[in-house]
């Protein structure tokens, strides 16, 4: 897989234009401003309002691109101009599981209800037949969160678990669902 490559070019539904491309290095600092800013969302993601600094994100990207490189993860960025508005990645698990990638994909609020995140999903585990022995991809959604449980669902993926209280949001504790779709 080649950092900076370039998956999609066009409109959003609201017809703003967009960019989806691999990560690059000179993206880190855009990579910890976007990661910072949906965390003070505190939307359905595991970030809820702590912030990375430059260093602890170059720590968690420099070897992801490595891995990019190597074919063994995924990461795709959306940028609107030069704003990153999203992203979305697959993780390989480790020794017995590293057969199972780690689906995420996060959408700046603003930017929701655009058709971007249905998109980049799509891009991605079209994408994601190119890992290397990646067999399995699994998520893990927020039970309030119904929008990305309903795409996900579309997308094929199936339950096979949840864990009552298993995540945290804002003020009181969610069911933690899991999901997985074979990545053929």
């Amino acid at each position: 897989m080649t950092l900076g490559k370039v998956i999609y070019e066009g409109k959003t539904k609201k017809g703003n234009e967009i960019l989806i491309r691999y990560p690059v290095e000179s993206d880190i600092e855009s990579a910890m401003n976007f990661i910072n800013t949906v965390s003070n969302e505190q939307t359905f993601i595991t970030f809820q309002g702590q912030q990375m600094t430059l260093e602890e994100e170059k720590k968690y990207m420099l070897p992801f691109l490595d891995k990019i490189k190597k074919g063994i993860s995924l990461k795709l960025f959306v940028f609107k101009e030069n704003e990153l508005i999203g992203t979305s990645d697959i993780t390989p698990q480790e020794r017995t599981s590293d057969h199972v990638g780690t689906f995420g994909l996060i959408i700046k609020k603003e930017y929701r209800g655009e058709g971007i995140g249905k998109l980049l999903m799509e891009l991605t585990l079209k994408e994601a037949k190119r890992l290397k022995n990646i067999n399995i991809i699994h998520l893990g959604v927020f039970g309030d969160n119904e929008l990305a449980f309903n795409l996900y669902k579309k997308m094929g993926f199936v339950v096979y678990g949840s864990l009552p209280k298993g995540v945290k949001h804002k003020d009181h504790y969610d069911s933690h669902i899991m999901m997985y779709k074979l990545n053929n």
